[in-house]
């Protein structure tokens, strides 16, 4: 279930996690709103954010432990935490359209939903951290679900 704690390697996610997307905040896509975005979906969008901030930070079985096969979890969603940096970086390079915003990236569809979530999932399973994994799939519900309702609304 998780053993309760401070996770530095929790709070590492969280700020390759954050640190984009404030910046995003200065240069959001040419016609982006958030105003019709379904209510349900961005219910769990919040709630599955809460969960899985709280998991990532409250939880030191995300921790570094001695190596071991289960270590590929975590090297798993460290690679997909890149892989969203790398994802930003075209972003801030682009000329920040809608479609820019939603692109894939290595074949991930909306890549700048999917792979945090699919991250944060991974690090849930390295920590077995059941409260994580659930929080991860509320948010991907909620998170990918909007972001796929954006997409469908620009196509």
């Amino acid at each position: 279930m998780g053993h309760l704690g401070f996770s530095y390697v929790g709070l590492v996610f969280l700020l390759m996690l954050f640190i984009p997307n404030i910046i995003w905040t200065k240069h959001q896509p040419k016609g982006y709103s958030a105003e019709n975005e379904n209510k349900v979906l961005a219910f769990f969008e919040r709630a599955g954010e809460g969960i899985t901030t709280c998991c990532a930070l409250c939880f030191s079985d995300f921790n570094l432990r001695p190596w071991s096969a289960w270590s590929w979890w975590l090297v798993a969603a460290f690679a997909f935490m890149v892989l969203y940096e790398i994802w930003w970086i075209r972003y801030f390079k682009s000329e920040h359209t809608l479609l820019d915003f939603y692109s894939s990236i290595l074949g991930v569809p909306l890549a700048g939903a999917t792979l945090p979530v699919i991250a944060f999932f991974l690090l849930g399973i390295y920590g077995k951290v059941v409260w994580m994994l659930i929080g991860c799939v509320i948010l991907g519900i909620g998170h990918i679900g909007i972001h796929a309702q954006h997409y469908k609304e620009i196509n």
